[in-house]
């Protein structure tokens, strides 16, 4: 018996060390030959970019490039990695954004522009819905979907509207709402930027919001608030906007019942996906940096959430670069703001993001995370209209980040696809939605058994 347990502590730790020398054994694009475009993605293409890689702004002129949408051919599906498929589960959805794995393992997905939340039951092993439907509607641009309390048996399931957070009783198994929508946090702005994205923390005292910015940078803000900068800076949290971004570019939290909202970070132009790392508790945004000052500055980022940090928005970014558009504005802010922990490559819009804790993908994928990149409009070469997988070890991210989907892109000028959701279900199968031609996607490895 002994001789067994130590051939198969072997055989583990074989598969361990050679999942960390595949991993090193890949190339690594760095600092300028990171900043490629579509036609250099495919599955295993592996960047790292550094806060020091930056080019200066301006360096190249700034460019409206929207990608035209194509019908999705009829051979097309996702690319992915040697040993993975992908099986379509539902098409023809208005505007698949956010999806989130209820803990009985039904897929929640917000169908925005529909203003509904769809629901889908996957037969098992299957990409087969066995049931769908609509889980609640009259919903105002719906994104962000969460449970509560965490856990097995929650009771209500959160809805974030564009302009607020309701909630709907609920049990396990509830395929529609079982009550009307009950207003928990009202009164968010609305324009511009509207992804509002939710999470629970792991004991579930506290609901966290992300409110993107109202503008690019802070063009309405004005100079200074009500009353003089220096009585601002006193009285409100570090790097704190006012006017008409006032609570915006920010995440915020309340208790799970709405009250007493407070201001967790500041300076995050627009964190489109959140979500909790279950290995640390650490809560995570990927954000939506900021247009108009060349095709790789700034990079998009993945972040740890520091509560009472300032990430730069819109004085500063990646650290202390000084934006031209507001120099010399706040000197009191140079070197104070939080440097981001996974840079992503400028104009690749990150929308969501989920960490991999399922056992059907090789080992090497657990505790990594996958992010979702819609593709963006402001830069001359086309970049995004990817899924990729943010690198981990012992919980920490590496910086390192490598293509996992792509195949989306159909032409120089058109796509058929771009991600939006992440989530993985309870089998272990990484569920992908994007809003180019309305589909959802159930990605396994091997024979897609759990």
């Amino acid at each position: 018996m002994i001789r067994f347990a130590e051939l198969a502590i072997s055989a583990t730790l074989l598969v361990t060390t050679t999942a960390f020398a595949q991993q090193a054994d890949k190339p690594v694009l760095k600092g300028a030959a990171a900043f490629g475009d579509w036609r250099a993605d495919k599955p295993g293409v592996r960047r790292l970019i550094g806060p020091n890689d930056l080019p200066k702004p301006y360096v190249t002129k700034s460019v409206s490039n929207s990608a035209g949408l194509a019908e999705r051919p009829a051979d097309a599906e996702p690319k992915l990695p040697p040993g993975f498929s992908a099986e379509l589960i539902a098409s023809g959805i208005d505007n698949p954004r956010v999806v989130r794995v209820a803990p009985n393992g039904d897929l929640f997905v917000a169908d925005s522009d529909a203003n509904q939340v769809r629901i889908y039951r996957l037969a098992e092993g299957s990409a087969k819905p066995a049931e769908d439907g609509i889980f609640a509607g009259n919903l105002n641009q719906p994104y962000g979907v969460a449970f509560y309390p965490p856990g097995d048996d929650p009771q209500w399931v959160y809805v974030a509207n564009s302009d607020s957070i309701v909630r709907f009783a609920y049990g396990n198994g509830d395929l529609k709402a079982s009550s009307e929508a009950e207003t928990i946090v009202g009164n968010i702005p609305a324009s511009h930027h509207w992804t509002r994205d939710i999470a629970f923390s792991p004991d579930g005292k506290t609901l966290y919001l992300s409110v993107g910015s109202g503008s690019n940078v802070a063009e309405g803000m004005g100079k200074e608030p009500k009353g003089g900068l220096d009585a601002w800076a006193k009285s409100q949290p570090l790097g704190a906007a006012w006017g008409s971004e006032d609570g915006r570019a920010a995440v915020l939290a309340f208790d799970p019942s709405g009250k007493n909202g407070r201001i967790v970070a500041t300076g995050l132009r627009n964190c489109s996906g959140m979500t909790v790392q279950p290995a640390t508790g650490a809560l995570w945004c990927v954000v939506n940096e900021r247009d108009a000052l060349g095709d790789n500055v700034p990079p998009e980022y993945a972040a740890a959430v520091k509560d009472g940090a300032f990430y730069g928005w819109p004085w500063y970014y990646i650290g202390n670069n000084e934006d031209p558009r507001h120099k010399g504005e706040r000197p009191d802010l140079a070197g104070r703001a939080t440097i981001p922990d996974v840079l992503m490559q400028a104009h690749s819009s990150p929308l969501n993001i989920a960490f991999y804790e399922g056992t059907t993908f090789p080992a090497e994928y657990k505790g990594d995370a996958f992010v979702a990149l819609h593709g963006s409009w402001n830069r001359g070469n086309r970049t995004g209209y990817k899924v990729v997988r943010l690198l981990f070890r012992d919980g920490k991210p590496t910086g390192e980040y490598e293509d996992f989907i792509t195949g989306f892109v159909v032409s120089n000028g058109e796509v058929w696809g771009r991600p939006v959701g992440v989530a993985v279900a309870k089998d272990g199968a990484l569920i992908v939605t994007e809003d180019g031609n309305g589909t959802i996607w159930r990605v396994t490895h091997g024979d897609g058994r759990s």
